[in-house]
């Protein structure tokens, strides 16, 4: 993910500002206010709630990341809000809007991502994976996410049931827009459009990569015979659009030899994604970060292949 510095902002209220504004865009590993910004529109247009869920995250994903020591550049760029953002998220999908509680645990869930991201970070940087460079990326979110979501099942509240068309054309097409959204929780296509287009202003690479993952993804869910509405409501394969991102243009160096790489591990993300629905698993992103992290390591023995 970008992590660059940004201390020259001419004061610290401005640093956090961009803090919480790139914490959205670096759920796609992006750091763009433009992007954050209308990430964080794309939540409201699904419900104004689940919005402000996400903006409450964020602040506290920022708060808990300066908590754990993190230099305040460095949360200026989004890096410690992004996992809050989606806890937040996380919140609003598994609870609901209607109750204090969800506020209280989106900004309780989003400062415990602070420690959580100081723990994985370590892991990676102060161990014998050191070698490999990997990434924290979502997996604080995930970790904070699970114990959430399992430690509140009595309070859950039923998803909506989709309305999308169950036919194949139109279930594959709208595939392509809540894979996308799907990513940060949401069903809806019009977030999906919105959060397309963020990437796109990102960097043209990033959005035709978020397509490409999107369309291979549904491609192996339906190979995989998966029902057309799981297919339509996204759920097959958001993963695999952060797969698409993170191996070709992200923690990669973006060349023929990084796209073409991507390939197969949009598939296994897609495998896994579906094997873990079918378990009962909780899958959040679990099925990027496993698979990305093992891309990740079987590319530091590979020729051809540089990190970015």
């Amino acid at each position: 993910m970008t992590t660059a510095d940004t201390t020259a902002a001419p004061n610290r209220g401005l640093q956090w500002l961009l803090g919480i504004l790139h914490g959205p865009s670096q759920i796609y590993f992006q750091q763009n206010v433009f992007a954050g910004i209308l990430i964080f529109a794309a939540f409201f247009v699904a419900d104004w709630r689940m919005g402000i869920l996400a903006i409450l995250g964020a602040i506290g994903g920022a708060i808990g990341g300066r908590l754990m020591g993190f230099p305040l550049s460095n949360v200026a760029t989004g890096m410690q809000a992004f996992c809050g953002t989606l806890v937040g998220a996380a919140v609003f999908a598994a609870l609901g809007g209607e109750h204090w509680y969800s506020y209280v645990l989106g900004v309780g869930g989003g400062l415990v991502t602070g420690p959580v991201t100081w723990a994985v970070n370590a892991l990676f940087t102060k161990t014998a994976l050191k070698k490999y460079n990997l990434p924290y990326t979502t997996a604080p979110f995930v970790i904070v996410a699970t114990i959430i979501a399992l430690s509140t099942l009595a309070l859950a509240v039923k998803s909506p049931p989709s309305d999308y068309s169950t036919e194949p054309w139109s279930a594959f097409w709208t595939s392509t827009l809540t894979n996308v959204s799907q990513v940060v929780l949401i069903d809806n296509t019009w977030s999906g459009a919105i959060i397309l287009l963020a990437l796109f202003i990102s960097a043209w690479r990033v959005g035709v990569a978020a397509v490409l993952g999107s369309v291979l993804g549904t491609v192996t869910a339906i190979i995989m015979g998966e029902s057309w509405s799981e297919i339509a409501n996204g759920l097959a394969n958001y993963s695999g659009v952060l797969t698409a991102i993170a191996l070709s243009v992200t923690f990669l160096k973006s060349s023929v030899a990084s796209w073409l790489y991507s390939l197969p591990w949009i598939v296994i993300t897609a495998i896994v994604t579906l094997l873990m629905h079918r378990l009962g698993l909780e899958t959040y992103t679990w099925p990027y970060i496993l698979t990305t992290w093992v891309a990740l390591i079987v590319a530091f023995y590979l020729g051809g292949l540089k990190r970015s």
